[in-house]
């Protein structure tokens, strides 16, 4: 069967009031992106709150479908066969031939669902219900109405077209890309941070990442994996602008200074600060990290406590709650998970110490910073001055 467009079903934005319009038309700015992906040639239009792609020319179907799978804000595609009105006897043979194509197997029940945008359409969506249903009968005597739990639903649209669905192939679900404002990353090549950022991306959140670089404790191979994931995460989330931080002089001098067990906490400490500096450089309005409460030494309600109070600004920790394996289903899901598992380690797990520290104290911490005053300052600086970026899509 050809199908000659899709509807865009979406679900949380219909709930928007006089703010719909705004959060439709960043959903259709984020299927332009993704289409633009694909061979074809596509023209969307919103239509009394449908939203449709009209194929212009031929295209190929999965991979136009897996596209827009791709699009936050999308719950379902409908790949839709559209026929202009010429007459309700040339609709029922529209439809007897889009039933034989689709279905090949026709013992199964069904049920027709006509909506009459039209009004001046000669019949009600009842009538059109109760003639396309004896249609079908007709045709195929093996199909069985039930109009309770059919395993298909027929759908049949009177507009200036007419448009005939019955399969909803499911979408990312969320919020359109840049429908609630932008955030910075803390990209690892570790298995929970891509995860983190596709699951804020999911709200809407536009996402840009940074990333501490160690060399040479870690190799450009760790670089390339994260560069890697955050690839594949941009297929969903749009360009993501990658911002490498040169993090080896201020591992070692942290090293050198402090108790190696506070070594993590307090290195943790400096990545939030600079984070949160390229953060502010660039208007986003908070910080994401992958961190799931008690994974690691770091992640304990008092680590990250102590991390937190370096920020002004909200830190989102979206995995905060998941076992590592609810995040590994969430990883292979999103196509991370066979990246972040290749042996390229990263700073964090260079450094880390034989004991580290679950229960800090921030007083201790920050007295422990104190050895870090003669140059931290002057680190920190060039490590901002340095930092290169990578503009991920």
């Amino acid at each position: 069967m050809k199908f000659t467009a899709f509807l865009i079903k979406y679900a949380e934005i219909a709930l928007k009031g006089k703010n719909r319009y705004l959060f439709e038309d960043a959903l259709v700015k984020q299927i332009r992106i993704a289409l633009k992906k694909v061979d074809g040639k596509f023209e969307i239009t919103k239509s009394q709150g449908r939203i449709y792609i009209e194929c212009l020319e031929d295209y190929d179907f999965e991979e136009t479908v897996g596209g827009l799978q791709k699009v936050f804000g999308i719950t379902g595609i409908c790949p839709v066969v559209h026929v202009e009105d010429h007459g309700f006897e040339d609709l029922q043979k529209v439809i007897v031939h889009y039933m034989d194509e689709v279905y090949p197997d026709k013992h199964k029940t069904f049920k027709v669902n006509a909506r009459r945008a039209r009004k001046n359409y000669p019949l009600t969506s009842m009538e059109i219900n109760s003639e396309l249903g004896g249609t079908i009968l007709d045709a195929f005597p093996e199909m069985k109405v039930d109009v309770h739990t059919p395993e298909i639903e027929l759908f049949v649209e009177i507009r200036e077209k007419i448009y005939i669905y019955s399969r909803v192939i499911p979408g990312a679900g969320g919020m359109p890309i840049g429908s609630n404002g932008k955030a910075m990353l803390l990209l690892s090549g570790g298995i929970d941070s891509p995860v983190a950022g596709y699951m804020i991306a999911k709200r809407g959140v536009k996402i840009d990442a940074v990333y501490f670089h160690a060399p040479p404790y870690t190799s450009e191979r760790a670089k390339q994996k994260v560069v890697d994931l955050a690839r594949i995460v941009s297929a969903y989330t749009g360009p993501i602008y990658l911002h490498v931080i040169n993090f080896t002089d201020i591992q070692l001098y942290i090293y050198e200074k402090c108790p190696h067990e506070e070594l993590t906490i307090i290195m943790r400490r400096y990545m939030m600060k600079i984070a949160e500096h390229i953060a502010q450089e660039t208007d986003c309005a908070g910080l994401i990290t992958g961190e799931s409460i008690g994974q690691v030494a770091s992640q304990t309600l008092k680590s990250l406590a102590a991390t937190n109070e370096v920020c002004t600004m909200p830190v989102y920790r979206p995995v905060i709650g998941f076992d590592k394996q609810e995040i590994i289903e969430i990883a292979n899901k999103i196509g991370t998970f066979e990246t972040s598992i290749q042996p390229f380690e990263d700073c964090c797990t260079i450094f880390v110490a034989k004991h580290p520290v679950t229960k800090p104290n921030l007083n201790i911490i920050k007295r422990s910073e104190r050895n870090l005053e003669e140059k931290i300052d002057e680190l920190f600086q060039t490590a901002i001055e340095t930092k290169e970026l990578i503009i991920v899509e």
